[in-house]
């Protein structure tokens, strides 16, 4: 089933069972996915729709810590609550030794010591993971970590 048709299936869903904050989040991915494609005008493809995803997740993510850091808890579970409904669009999370051997091959493929050339190696590995959901951050953390 395409994403947007998914996405319409549970609004209706959370529409029946009066679920306000489901139906509020729903929403929100549905708006930026449709706006997205008015834009463009042209279909998304699924690659796109994972990006628009991503974008909306690592938004959530900061809007959740700044909550945190202004004492402002109850606005921050709302923002992990959505982040959570967000994350359940996205596909698997790749595990830690897909993640290993995907810096390792990465690496091999390259051929960088340096970490001048992180770019290269975080390309590679993005390249490797493609279709699995990867915070790009914690990636290149790790990415660091083994040219360091």
């Amino acid at each position: 089933m395409a994403l947007l048709d998914r996405i319409q299936t549970d609004m209706t869903a959370a529409m029946r069972a009066k679920d306000e904050a489901r139906l509020n989040a729903i929403r929100l991915i549905k708006t930026a996915l449709k706006k997205l494609e008015v834009d463009s005008m042209k279909p998304l493809d699924e690659n796109t729709e994972l990006q628009v995803l991503n974008t909306l997740i690592k938004q959530r993510r900061e809007a959740a810590d700044m909550f945190r850091k202004g004492g402002r808890a109850e606005l921050a579970d709302k923002e992990e609550a959505e982040l959570k409904l967000i994350e359940s669009y996205m596909p698997a999370a790749p595990s830690e030794e897909e993640i290993e051997a995907a810096i390792a091959a990465a690496l091999a493929e390259t051929g960088v010591t340096s970490a001048k050339q992180m770019g290269v190696v975080m390309k590679a590995t993005q390249a490797k993971l493609a279709g699995k959901r990867v915070d790009g951050k914690a990636l290149s953390e790790r990415v660091r970590a083994r040219l360091g």
